[in-house]
């Protein structure tokens, strides 16, 4: 039954007590209960939570052969799981302003680790706030301006990604933002730290290093075992506080009228992951359950991208996410949803810098989810991140396995591969990823794939062209510097 309860566009309705008495009596359904649209069509409320470099296919729900998530699997089994879901730039701040602004990385301005959006940017909270909606966010925040990103903070989650140890969780912030007004929609946001560096959280003994089952893409080193064991324990970790997220959900009465979003964000911090245009860096998970509303259980192929989620959104809100003083570069998929269309959009794009988390290495991707061409604007330079492979003090960010990689190349030819593809890059890539997930074959100089790469070669010239991205200069700690002033150099038409 949906509330009968209006809302206003600006969220300051309060129901009187008289109607939280007859809520209390079940006299008119459940108190937490969904607003209705002006159309009469029922308006969820949405809770995203988010995984904070987590490699999409170190889940079992992808293939992951080691982590145990038995909340994550048990979400899927009741929802939808996107098998192609990516993000624009496998970067925590870029991909987490694409989500929240629907649009790419050049048009919202965040087109670097620790910058900041352009002036005048709107994102999530504006969007839903116009359409009736509390907006707030739990746990990591990590986009700027504060202004263009005005959530509303609520209480209980880290929001450091590199604190030792991850501060205790609570439950009663985000228990509080759920029941608060009810008959209002509210949009969640927890934005968890877990699988982030360092690997600390956990029972790390789950998981028995020489037990471990390494990916094709990370070298096989003692020190890398035992460090992966520790990621894989913090995975768990981050599962568990899932389940207890979901917990509070379903004690408000909220469960039937809440869209509820999963995703892992980018890559781990291993090399070939996070800061990379690989797959393994900017293909992300994602799951969507909405009882009776979303089919249970179903997979689909259908692309989708981060700048695809707010449009999603402000349609199921009742909104109108196609209208040009919008400026979104993504598009509703709230058909595939609902399960009335098998798939979304042809293309997804990606692209990195990786200022200012090493020397500049200009990157630009595009993939139609079965193969992926990348890029390499400037192949004679060597590839260096300054976390994964320098040592800083006694930074958390450190890594120390990437020696033992160096120490074990000069006699293992496969750690030598591993060690060269990640520094040196050709100019361009072509894979397969269908047939090779960890994208460890390059076909770009096979004749029999010439028609491929050309295909995918000309889309991410257009798209290039569209957004207005220079390519190198716009990769320079110059611009860099320039945007977190808010004076972006560079436009999209």
């Amino acid at each position: 039954m949906q509330s009968s309860i209006p809302s206003t566009t600006r969220g300051h309705y309060r129901p009187c007590a008289p109607i939280l008495a007859l809520w209390a009596l079940g006299v008119l359904g459940s108190p937490m209960a969904a607003a209705d649209r002006p159309d009469g069509a029922a308006r969820p409320n949405f809770l995203i939570v988010l995984a904070d470099d987590c490699t999409h296919n170190d889940l079992p729900l992808y293939g992951g052969r080691n982590a145990r998530t038995p909340n994550i699997d048990a979400l899927a089994r009741e929802g939808v799981t996107f098998n192609r879901a990516y993000l624009g730039m496998s970067m925590c701040q870029p991909c987490r302003a694409e989500l929240y602004t629907g649009q790419y990385p050049l048009r919202n301005g965040c087109a670097w680790n620790h910058s900041a959006s352009r002036p005048g940017t709107r994102s999530l909270p504006q969007h839903l706030g116009t359409l009736g909606y509390r907006t707030g966010l739990a746990g990591k925040v990590h986009v700027l301006p504060k202004v263009s990103y005005p959530f509303e903070q609520v209480p209980g989650f880290d929001s450091s990604c590199t604190r030792n140890p991850t501060q205790t969780h609570q439950l009663d912030g985000i228990r509080e933002f759920i029941t608060r007004q009810p008959g209002q929609p509210f949009c969640l946001v927890v934005a968890l730290v877990e699988p982030h560096v360092p690997w600390v959280m956990g029972d790390a003994s789950q998981y028995p290093p020489q037990k471990v089952q390494l990916p094709p893409n990370i070298a096989d080193t003692p020190k890398t075992r035992q460090d992966y064991a520790s990621y894989l324990a913090e995975i768990t970790y981050m599962d568990a506080q899932v389940g207890e997220i979901l917990g509070v959900l379903r004690a408000s009465r909220a469960e039937d009228d809440t869209l509820v979003l999963f995703s892992s964000e980018q890559g781990s911090q291993f090399p070939g992951n996070k800061w990379t245009n690989w797959d393994t860096g900017l293909h992300t998970a994602l799951v969507a359950r909405w009882p009776g509303r979303v089919p249970a259980g179903k997979r689909t192929d259908a692309l989708v991208q981060y700048a695809d989620v707010l449009p999603t959104l402000l349609e199921l809100a009742g909104g109108n996410p196609a209208a040009s003083e919008l400026g979104l570069n993504g598009t509703s998929f709230a058909s595939v949803l609902r399960g009335e269309a098998p798939s979304h959009r042809a293309w997804v794009y990606g692209a990195h810098n990786n200022i200012p988390e090493g020397p500049a290495y200009p990157v630009r991707t595009v993939t139609d989810g079965q193969w992926r061409y990348i890029r390499n604007l400037t192949p004679d330079e060597l590839y260096i991140e300054k976390h994964l492979m320098g040592i800083q003090g006694g930074g958390a960010l450190n890594n120390p396995y990437w020696p033992t990689w160096i120490a074990t190349a000069w006699d293992n030819p496969d750690t030598y591969r591993l060690v060269k593809r990640y520094m040196q890059r050709p100019a361009e890539e072509l894979y397969h990823t269908a047939a090779d997930p960890y994208e460890m074959t390059n076909l770009a100089a096979d004749p029999r794939h010439a028609n491929v790469k050309a295909r995918l070669s000309a889309e991410l010239d257009r798209w290039l062209a569209e957004q207005g991205d220079p390519g190198i200069p716009q990769d320079t700690h110059e611009a860099h510097r320039a945007a977190q002033r808010g004076e972006h150099r560079y436009v999209p038409k």
